[in-house]
């Protein structure tokens, strides 16, 4: 807390209208859009994350004395923990075999999201260290008795200063793409060894004859049928792998809406008609590659759309980096390389936190040494290699 011992006070709201977009980003920063006052309004107005779902709004917001909100949280009560993509489903499910309540629990983070970013967001100006805010989450908790605290994809220094608190701290792993200063994509292949540049040409090549037309759009240039088009593309991706689409319709339309320029769609088109798409949002610095859905078959198409055009798009604008999601060891080939996403939990109960923690202990292990194994696979050359 401040170094004056100004009082503090916590409170919750059940939606984020309820804290001023200004006050919201003043504390979250415009750096990633996930957690802009703008991308949770979307979430909760299109009923996307709702009671209704699971996902019942409980933002945190910490207050001085006259009112001045100085940090905030994106939080909710959850019902179950589905579109967290940090799976706890074991604990809860030795908690509950054991007599107690493992649901509801609050989970900090963006519904639906797996995208890496700060979680505990605070005005740079206030001197609100993480650990103080997460303790007065922990006081909400206990209070709402609860059994949980979970704070997803944070950012490691939020997840080292969580953990100096007491909090469990675990490991996951995505695949990112750095760009190193590239000029072009051909000047990106040139950093690859010879036998992976030619498999991406390869890629690149078939895709790009199969007849479709490519377009990247966003702002004003993404058009009512374009989302209709990439929301059956969607509910066709939710049919096939998870079969529960929890984004609405009308997400798409407000997200366009609110968002503007930060929304890049990548579209296939055949005759007119389009084909797939991919789904991106861009950050300060970063591409984050979100949603994709196709219709038929098209030869190399998923690398081309969310992989390829992704790192064009991302070169031409001046981007650091793409984040193309959660999963998919065949990102590497690709040249996206395995990084760490960090997360802390605070669970009441002693036996299960006790267990919890053996558990993340040999997790974090097996999490580094197959990040480590995984990044000999990296289609770069080599330090002084020729090809």
């Amino acid at each position: 807390m401040p170094d004056d011992g100004a009082s503090l006070t916590l409170t919750l709201h059940p939606r984020i209208a309820a804290i001023p977009a200004a006050e919201w980003d003043a504390c979250a920063g415009d750096g990633n859009p996930f957690v802009s006052h703008a991308f949770l309004s979307v979430l909760e107005d299109s009923d996307s994350a709702s009671a209704r779902t699971g996902w019942l709004v409980q933002h945190a917001a910490l207050r001085t004395a006259d009112g001045s909100v100085v940090a905030v949280a994106p939080m909710y009560a959850k019902s179950h923990s589905y579109g967290e993509y940090v799976f706890d489903h074991g604990w809860a499910d030795a908690f509950e075999r054991a007599g107690g309540n493992y649901y509801p629990k609050l989970l900090v983070g963006v519904p639906f999201s797996p995208v890496p970013g700060p979680r505990l967001l605070r005005r740079p100006d206030a001197g609100i260290p993480v650990a103080g805010l997460g303790a007065a989450l922990v006081q909400a908790c206990r209070q709402l008795k609860l059994s949980s605290v979970h704070v997803t994809f944070c950012t490691e220094a939020e997840w080292t200063e969580l953990g100096e608190a007491g909090w469990l701290q675990r490991l996951g792993m995505q695949f990112h793409w750095d760009n190193d200063g590239y000029a072009s994509f051909d000047d990106f292949l040139a950093a690859l060894s010879s036998r992976k540049r030619k498999v991406l040409r390869r890629e690149r090549r078939d895709a790009n004859a199969a007849g479709l037309e490519f377009h990247a759009l966003s702002g004003a240039d993404i058009e009512e049928r374009h989302w209709d088009a990439f929301y059956r593309f969607y509910h066709g991706t939710v049919d096939r792998k998870w079969g529960s689409a929890y984004l609405t319709r009308r997400f798409f339309s407000l997200l366009s809406e609110r968002l503007g320029e930060r929304v890049v769609l990548m579209l296939a088109e055949h005759n007119g008609r389009p084909v797939a798409g991919a789904l991106n949002l861009v950050g300060a610095d970063t591409l984050y590659g979100r949603n994709w859905g196709c219709e038929g078959d098209w030869p190399f198409l998923h690398f081309e759309l969310c992989y390829y055009r992704a790192i064009d798009w991302a070169i031409a604008h001046g981007l650091k980096r793409v984040e193309a999601g959660a999963q998919g060891q065949h990102k590497i080939q690709r040249g996206y390389l395995p990084q760490p996403t960090y997360s802390a939990h605070w669970i009441a109960h002693g036996g299960l936190s006790r267990a919890v923690a053996n558990f993340l202990t040999e997790e974090r292990q097996e999490i580094r040494a197959h990040m480590a194994a995984l990044a000999e696979q990296s289609p770069f050359r080599k330090d002084g290699a020729k090809d």
